[in-house]
């Protein structure tokens, strides 16, 4: 049994997603795309090899529907009407390479905290256990807030009282 219970261990763990766990079939993989159209002016159409004007954008939708640019969400590019927001939110510089280092320190802390034996043998998640004290309680959090005198008047209430 010992030798079995050994078989099972990955030198990477998985992190914790919905996607792991799935046995059936994707139903998200399936996108639908938009009705075809015809454009005002054919020299609008993509050249050969360019993205296909009936096929789905997530970026570029997602971007509309929150009030921002599709264009400024396809091309990656920072609208001027944030160049303030991300100025500020750099100011303390950048990593390029953060998730990579993330990655990285999650493993460690993964392989530091995999569980006992028993819990290893037999497969027990112990994801949350683990990861708790790093969870946000927002409840406390949102008191904090309020006790600073910030409104927060979209807040739902806690279920706890």
């Amino acid at each position: 049994m010992l030798t079995l219970a050994g078989c099972g261990e990955s030198d990477n763990p998985m992190l914790m997603h919905a996607a792991a766990e799935q046995r059936g079939p994707d139903e998200f993989a399936i996108l639908p795309t938009r009705p075809l159209e015809m454009p005002d002016r054919l020299d609008t159409l993509p050249e050969p090899g360019g993205t296909n004007r009936a096929d789905p954008q997530p970026r570029a939708d997602v971007a509309a529907a929150l009030g921002g640019s599709r264009t400024a969400a396809l091309s990656g590019a920072i609208p001027a009407a944030d160049g303030a927001l991300v100025t500020r939110a750099a100011r303390f510089g950048t990593n390029p390479a953060i998730r990579d280092q993330l990655a990285a320190e999650d493993l460690e802390f993964r392989r530091a905290n995999r569980g006992r034996l028993l819990e290893r043998w037999f497969g027990v998640n112990v994801y949350h256990r683990n990861y708790r004290v790093m969870a946000l309680d927002r409840h406390a959090e949102l008191e904090r807030w309020r006790a600073r005198g910030v409104r927060t008047p979209g807040a739902p209430p806690d279920p706890r009282d």
